[in-house]
């Protein structure tokens, strides 16, 4: 069995909230436009790999929308203070010392200089979505390009909603079958509610959720447990729901994330692992307590 290394950090709030402060020029921050911070993040229960996984790591996170250019993405640190549960690693003890995402998108309106929304589509992205983890070797190695087309929504309510779809190019994959190949698609919808002030910050909801689908990984992998089970799937669901409290610099979550065959690994297959049956359907949480600089 390979090792699958920590993967996917949370999309805060703060990368949402740091529009307030878009047009701003005050000092206290480093950038204008370029809204970073630097968090604190426990997971408990995540479902990316075959094994439940908990984890305190630290991240730097960084969002920012500027004429054609808009970007979000994380660096995460898995188990930068030594805690989590026994099939968590990271860069102290031999797992993936470095985690990324990052989701640029570029305007195609913008860059042609060609309005093209209609109805509810007020804007046209070529978007991008590239996970890497370096992993402490090869087995744990993730190299991952999704690429497509993302547009901006008009809900005539007070909320922001973002669609992509993607295609996959797969390089290295903990090794997995679909390796160096096209393989499958992504969509992906992106929520942002603002909801009311509290304890004298600004209280907000936000959800993401990434639909994988049309992998060869399921048929391909010819990996199954010791009743015939398919171990690998062609398909998962990752959905995560944030309630998040932001103040000016800084800003707490909580995150609830549920993973349907998370990590395409197939709910209830028996590889032999010390949890027992994969367990990749089910819920996962999240704290984040992080400052904005």
């Amino acid at each position: 069995m390979k090792k699958i290394a920590l993967a996917a950090g949370v999309l805060l709030a703060a990368s949402y909230s740091a529009s307030s402060m878009a047009d701003s020029k005050d000092s206290q921050f480093v950038s204008d436009w370029w809204h970073q911070s630097v968090n604190v993040v426990g997971s408990y229960h995540t479902r990316f790999g075959p094994q439940l996984n908990n984890d305190l790591y630290l991240e730097y996170e960084a969002f920012a929308k500027k004429d054609w250019f808009d970007f979000y993405g994380y660096v995460d640190v898995p188990k930068f203070f030594g805690v989590g549960n026994t099939p968590d690693r990271g860069i102290w003890d031999k797992g993936s010392p470095l985690f990324m995402e990052i989701e640029p998108r570029f305007s195609i309106d913008k860059l042609t200089g060609t309005d093209l929304s209609f109805g509810p589509f007020k804007e046209w992205y070529f978007a991008n979505n590239y996970i890497y983890d370096l992993g402490h070797n090869a087995d744990g190695r993730q190299n991952t390009w999704y690429m497509g087309l993302g547009t901006d929504i008009d809900t005539g309510l007070p909320m922001s909603l973002s669609m992509n779809i993607y295609a996959k190019y797969q390089w290295e994959n903990y090794q997995a079958a679909n390796e160096n190949s096209w393989d499958g698609y992504r969509f992906k919808v992106k929520y942002f509610v603002p909801l009311t002030q509290v304890w004298g910050g600004n209280l907000s909801y936000i959800g993401f959720t990434n639909f994988d689908f049309g992998s060869d990984l399921g048929k391909d992998s010819n990996w199954t447990d010791g009743t015939g089970k398919q171990v690998r799937t062609s398909n998962s669901i990752a959905s995560s729901h944030i309630l998040a409290l932001n103040y000016d610099h800084w800003h707490y979550s909580f995150v609830a994330r549920y993973f349907h065959n998370g990590g395409q690994w197939q709910d209830g297959s028996e590889i032999g692992t010390p949890q027992g049956p994969i367990k990749s359907t089910g819920w996962a949480y999240y704290l984040v307590a992080g400052y904005n600089f």
